[in-house]
């Protein structure tokens, strides 16, 4: 029996597969370092939609949108220093290349950040005062995804031909992979490194921010009884408006590090896989729990490295979402499955 090898499982003429079990051992440490690189990424935007539905109930489904305007954000802000497209690697030192990065992330942050505030008070705020009906959050959701996605596509070529369109943007790469360190076979890269301590930082950040200070408390309070925070003197709107904000600017610098690790990303559709795998890292890890969302995208980034060696490369995302179910039926409230209200530090 004939078989033909796609990277990964190997097919035989009846169609069946032949597990590649051999594979995912021998390149095991490399796959594991690829996904937790993808699921640092995941694990970010995730933070986003995690955050929206603990304090709304509202799965926001227009936030994988706001990682795609992240993702032109960090372009606009790095043509705006002075950088064109090329296919020459930006050289000029570590420093300089740390600090444009670095700035780079901060312009895709506010793009993001504002964009997801705009979002909240242009598409949910009218709907939260008329008290409508979740079902009517949840299309407009969807509705304001496929807006976002058609004003790059359609309307930004139109204010600068050199924006947006049906093709991927021409990339500004500021770093080159090279190997920092190997072991056990697997070596890890400089955007790797780059990619997953981001990540990191932002996480506790973020988690410092939700647990220990007085705006953390009051999404605490919003997410676990709105009336009693209000009576109390917290005022849900701002909380709402913290909320969006901060799960944009987190979309914003996930944006960055994924132009970076995939430069070819960056056009109207980039965020709409990526945004499915966040949420359901979200989902996966506990929808409504912080720590929940970023355990969420580590496992989720792991498991699809090993189930494309291991099935074949074009099963990546069917893996990923076979493991969310599997996860789901033995415990529906996902791994975590602590609400965002009664969470602690």
């Amino acid at each position: 029996m004939t078989a033909s090898v796609l990277a990964g499982g190997a097919y035989f003429a009846d169609g069946s597969i032949d597990f590649d079990y051999q594979s995912v051992i021998d390149q095991f440490w490399r796959l594991t370092v690829d996904g937790v690189t993808y699921g640092s990424i995941y694990a970010l935007v995730a933070v986003g939609y995690t955050l929206v539905y603990g304090v709304l109930r509202l799965i926001n489904f227009a936030h994988s949108e706001i990682f795609m305007l992240g993702m032109f954000g960090q372009l606009i802000g790095l043509m705006l220093f002075g950088f064109a497209a090329s296919p020459d690697v930006y050289n000029q030192g570590v420093l300089l290349t740390v600090v444009y990065i670095g700035l780079a992330m901060i312009v895709g942050m506010l793009v993001s950040g504002g964009a997801a505030v705009g979002l909240e008070r242009v598409a949910y705020r009218p709907l939260r005062k008329r008290g409508a009906k979740p079902l009517a959050f949840l299309i407009t959701a969807i509705g304001m995804s496929f807006v976002i996605q058609e004003f790059v596509h359609f309307i930004l070529p139109k204010i600068n031909p050199d924006l947006g369109g049906t093709n991927a943007q021409q990339p500004i790469q500021l770093v080159e992979p090279t190997v920092q360190f190997s072991f056990s076979g697997a070596d890890v890269t400089n955007i790797a490194v780059l990619i997953v301590v981001s990540a990191v930082v932002l996480a506790i950040a973020t988690e410092m921010l939700i647990n220990r200070t007085k705006f953390g408390r009051g999404i605490r309070a919003v997410a676990q009884d709105p009336d009693t925070a209000t009576l109390m003197g917290v005022s849900r709107e701002r909380v709402i408006m913290l909320t969006f904000l901060i799960g944009g600017v987190l979309a914003g610098a996930a944006a960055t590090l994924y132009a970076i690790k995939i430069p070819p990303a960056i056009i109207y559709s980039g965020g709409f896989i990526l945004g499915i795998k966040a949420f359901s890292a979200a989902v996966l890890g506990g929808i409504g729990n912080l720590r929940g969302a970023l355990l969420g995208g580590l496992i989720l980034g792991v498991v699809e490295q090993y189930g494309q060696i291991l099935f074949g490369i074009e099963w990546r995302d069917v893996v990923a979402f076979v493991v969310l179910v599997v996860v789901l039926m033995v415990r529906p409230t996902g791994i975590l499955g602590e609400s965002l209200g009664r969470a602690r530090a």
